[in-house]
């Protein structure tokens, strides 16, 4: 079985206004979407939830859970995830923003 995981300049044309990616410094998990939307040259906010009790809190109410990571998306959410699952949650909102408004 041959696997493609999307690489640099894959997801361009998706511009958010504002993606904000919840970490906890020793989650391996974490590390791996920060490189992920670093490698994709994707603009986020990272947010350290074991130094912030309200960004935890946040993370909290927006995932329903306490994993790390959890990312925000002009309020899309995916928790709890690994790079293939936000590969695949970038295309769903590459989708979303091309998909023709509905009247």
């Amino acid at each position: 079985m041959i696997e493609y995981f999307p690489k640099a300049g894959d997801f361009v044309s998706v511009k958010p206004k504002r993606v904000r990616l919840f970490i906890k410094p020793y989650c391996a998990w974490c590390h791996r979407a920060t490189r992920w939307l670093n490698e994709r040259g994707i603009e986020h906010e990272t947010v350290d939830v074991t130094s912030d009790e309200t960004a935890y809190d946040e993370m909290i109410r927006l995932s329903g859970q306490e994993l790390a990571p959890v990312i925000e998306v002009d309020g899309n959410v995916l928790a709890d995830f690994g790079p293939e699952q936000l590969a695949v949650f970038w295309a769903e909102l590459e989708q979303q923003m091309h998909a023709p408004a509905h009247r």
